[in-house]
């Protein structure tokens, strides 16, 4: 009973911070739906599986690397949906997300930088994968929307005789440097605007301050390379294509 009492005001709690989340943006006038909370309940779903799954994931490798797969099919398939607009975005999703998370990944696990466990591998491919994922999105919505706004001045270009991906050069770039800043900006402000969620989970799991820190930073550093992998293979494959994506009103038609 206890037990269960715990949990009970755990749900009650969590119902308290959504529904006042919910009548804020109500007072602004901002109408979401039922989205909030069907957000919240899917993650709490997904959490929980998560969670019984990790007891086998862990323990056997070839679960391990279905679980691995999981998270990057899911990634690449959610990447996909959002660059559905570019003429070559899924692929440019997929080729990015894949590779931004093997070299940021592979690369911490290979120099060494956490412990080589089952247990850090998922906690840092889960953490990268995901960042990937962000980059992607960011990187190719923002260079969707420069080639709409700026579309004269890349057929412009195309017609002078300019390779697609030249015509692009400067927008890709722009593309880019826009999904890095977010990251960019945590990482500046970490320590002293935020704690961010892999420093405290490793202070909660035991880890000494410096260990937290030391595994925060590795985090960092492994998030800014493999959105800087994500974001300049994604955007580079995307501008390859000689046909540029539909105008605002032709896509929502």
């Amino acid at each position: 009973m206890p037990e269960l009492t715990h949990w009970l005001l755990y749900a009650g709690g969590l119902a308290v911070l959504v529904t006042a989340g919910v009548l804020i943006l109500r007072s602004q006038r901002v109408g979401l739906g039922a989205l909030p909370w069907l957000a919240v309940l899917r993650a709490a779903v997904q959490l929980s599986i998560v969670a019984l799954l990790l007891r086998g994931v862990l323990a056997w490798w070839w679960a391990l690397a279905a679980f691995l797969a999981l998270m990057f099919v899911t990634a690449g398939l959610t990447g996909a949906r959002r660059a559905s607009a570019l003429p070559r975005g899924r692929a440019a999703a997929l080729l990015g997300i894949g590779a931004g998370a093997v070299v940021s990944v592979g690369s911490i696990m290979g120099l060494g930088l956490v412990e080589r466990s089952s247990q850090e591998l998922v906690a840092i491919a889960g953490i990268l994968i995901g960042n990937a994922m962000t980059a992607s999105t960011l990187s190719l919505r923002h260079l969707t929307s420069l080639l709409r706004d700026r579309r004269g001045e890349v057929e412009a270009w195309l017609a002078l005789g300019a390779a697609p991906v030249q015509s692009t050069a400067e927008l890709r770039r722009e593309a880019i440097r826009e999904a890095l800043i977010p990251n960019l900006d945590q990482t500046k402000s970490t320590g002293l605007v935020t704690l961010p969620g892999a420093f405290v989970g490793a202070l909660f799991g035991g880890a000494s301050p410096i260990e937290a820190a030391a595994f925060q930073l590795v985090v960092l550093v492994g998030i800014f390379l493999g959105q800087s992998v994500t974001a300049s293979l994604a955007t580079w494959w995307a501008s390859g294509s000689p046909v540029l994506p539909a105008p605002d009103d032709a896509a929502v038609a």
